[in-house]
């Protein structure tokens, strides 16, 4: 390529990307996609509802144990879906605000991790509409990723996936919810096996075994305080995404 053409197209890369970042409404959009990570907190809940038997299998019965076993494998399984949710996402934000200016990601990784697609998981209230909606954004996103960055770019991407992320805000709200009732079935077995054990414990013969299992069950008891406290977090952050996005939307004129 000789140079005053090469010159000439890294001026129009520069210009496209100025109109893109130089306006108000492209600092929120930025600012919108700086809050991805807030994500993580959804993200560690998923793993710990993927290792709940692990947690659980100490403190249960021979009959619940064969049951939660059966679970697990399944947990597992539709757990490599619940986390896809969140990567598709975090990268339509940050595609959003690339788009908007920012140069701060490479989302082609993202991209890969997230064109596999996802299943329904009916027990989980997962459903087609959000294996659809999941599959419209990724499609979108891959689209999106080749777009020059200005604002009819992002306005075009935002309009677009209006409908799909709305649907899969609402899959991973309803997964939390699942992840806040598990954490409380999962508290219920631990903590109810150590109280209705405890007492029948001889302070004198079992001393050692006593101070563990009080100990135990204080550190437990702390842990779930903590979990509930998590939960109330990333509800919370996805709320806030959710509030963000449907305020950008709302600044985009209509034609």
């Amino acid at each position: 390529m000789k140079l005053p053409r090469l010159f000439l197209l890294l001026g129009l890369l520069a210009l496209l990307g100025g109109c893109a970042s130089s306006t108000p409404r492209m600092a929120e959009v930025r600012a919108f996609a700086a809050q991805a990570p807030k994500l993580n907190a959804y993200h560690e809940l998923t793993e710990r509802y993927r290792t709940t038997y692990q947690r659980e299998q100490p403190f249960l019965s021979a009959e619940a144990d064969a049951r939660e076993a059966e679970l697990d494998a399944r947990r597992r399984q539709a757990c490599d879906d619940f986390v896809k949710l969140q990567y598709g996402v975090q990268a339509y934000m940050q595609t959003l605000g690339v788009l908007a200016g920012d140069q701060e990601y490479d989302l082609r990784d993202q991209i890969k991790t997230v064109s596999g697609g996802i299943k329904a998981w009916p027990d989980s209230g997962i459903e087609e509409r959000h294996v659809n909606a999941f599959a419209n954004l990724t499609r979108l996103l891959a689209r999106a990723i080749a777009a020059p960055a200005q604002e009819r770019a992002v306005n075009q991407v935002m309009r677009e996936a209006e409908q799909p992320m709305q649907q899969l805000l609402d899959a991973m709200g309803t997964l939390l919810r699942l992840y806040d009732k598990s954490s409380d079935n999962e508290e219920r077995i631990v903590i109810g096996m150590l109280e209705s054990e405890i007492p029948f414990l001889d302070p004198k013969r079992d001393r050692l075994l006593t101070a563990l299992a009080k100990s135990q069950q204080q550190n437990k008891l702390a842990e779930y305080r903590l979990i509930g406290l998590r939960q109330t977090q990333a509800r919370n952050n996805l709320a806030a995404i959710e509030q963000s996005h449907r305020a950008l939307l709302e600044q985009i004129p209509q034609h």
